[in-house]
């Protein structure tokens, strides 16, 4: 099927203002269309839809330093940006949806600069067998994003200072820091540089796709559109939120994430419930967490409310199986 090709470079290197532009195209985008974002964050550390902040990321260090800690639209792990690292955006509707054409073009890319490229578990790319990008997915109605980084040259040292993930997490990836997960491609190809990547990618996106791609123009009333929903990203509320008391906290991880589960229990029953994670499933870690609210503290009856809760498909009825299991077990 032949499809229109666009892409667009951002023109800041502030988070928000990049992460209102990508929910702007995400809510542009129409049946027929693709469009390549490719963007770049100073000095950030993005969190997944669903973690915790204060878990995930040394804030107070970060803050110190000038940097932004950001919550993505995205399910998936926290990753860390910086001017060394290239973002990009697939964005279209479902009916054009393709992963597999989306890694293909950075593939070409990569390619273009003598790098070989190849996937591991559903959401890295590796290059000579270390991560240099980590993926993730998100859908609201029929529009549909694939986002990732691409690791240049970024600092390492910022990494491992602001970045705090689990160690269950490190040891179910056998390694013992996040710095001997990764790799930048310059170490592999000395002549890349991050704006020789966004021609790259361009051009790769047209080579796959078939035909020349268009750089998407924006008017002056569609760029205020976007910066009015980048407001949403920098507000305190949706990047680290409330620190709420909990009387009981319960933590596992599975093949599919990690979970924290935070409860508050009064007279035998769930008045709140907390769920943080890792899990790509980005709406679904919020619902299961709502099902819990007003329930009683009782391992039938939480795996009632979880047997009613309604799955798109069967990745997400074993998650939601494997946390019914776990806190029934556990309390």
């Amino acid at each position: 099927m032949t499809r229109d090709l666009f892409y667009i470079n951002a023109d800041t290197d502030i988070p928000y203002a990049n992460q209102g532009l990508e929910e702007y195209l995400l809510q542009r985008v129409r049946p027929g269309q693709i469009i390549l974002y490719l963007w770049q964050n100073r000095r950030t550390v993005v969190l997944g839809r669903n973690q915790n902040c204060w878990r995930e990321c040394r804030v107070e260090q970060l803050l110190r330093d000038e940097g932004y800690p950001s919550r993505r639209l995205s399910g998936g792990g926290a990753v860390f940006h910086d001017l060394g690292n290239l973002n990009f955006t697939f964005l279209c509707c479902a009916g054009d949806y393709d992963l597999e054409f989306n890694l293909a073009v950075i593939a070409d890319a990569l390619s273009r600069a003598g790098i070989s490229t190849e996937r591991s578990g559903r959401n890295d790319l590796l290059a000579a067998g270390r991560k240099f990008s980590g993926n993730a997915f998100y859908k609201v109605g029929d529009q549909c994003l694939h986002h990732g980084t691409i690791m240049v040259e970024v600092d390492l040292d910022d990494m491992s200072r602001y970045l705090q993930p689990s160690p269950g997490k490190l040891a179910a990836h056998g390694v013992a820091s996040v710095r001997a997960r990764v790799a930048n491609l310059r170490d592999l190809a000395p002549r890349l540089s991050v704006e020789r990547l966004r021609g790259l990618l361009a051009a790769s996106l047209g080579r796959i796709g078939g035909r020349e791609p268009q750089e998407l123009a924006l008017a002056q009333q569609e760029w205020h559109e976007a910066e009015q929903l980048s407001l949403r990203f920098g507000d305190w509320n949706w990047i680290c939120g409330r620190q709420a008391d909990f009387d009981i906290e319960l933590e596992e991880r599975f093949p599919w994430g990690g979970v924290n589960c935070q409860l508050q229990v009064c007279g035998g029953w769930i008045e709140q419930a907390a769920l943080y994670s890792d899990a790509m499933e980005a709406l679904l870690i919020p619902r299961i967490a709502a099902s819990l609210g007003q329930c009683r503290y009782d391992a039938a009856e939480i795996s009632g409310r979880l047997a009613g809760l309604a799955c798109e498909d069967s990745r997400e009825a074993g998650i939601v199986a494997d946390i019914s299991d776990w806190l029934s077990q556990a309390i």
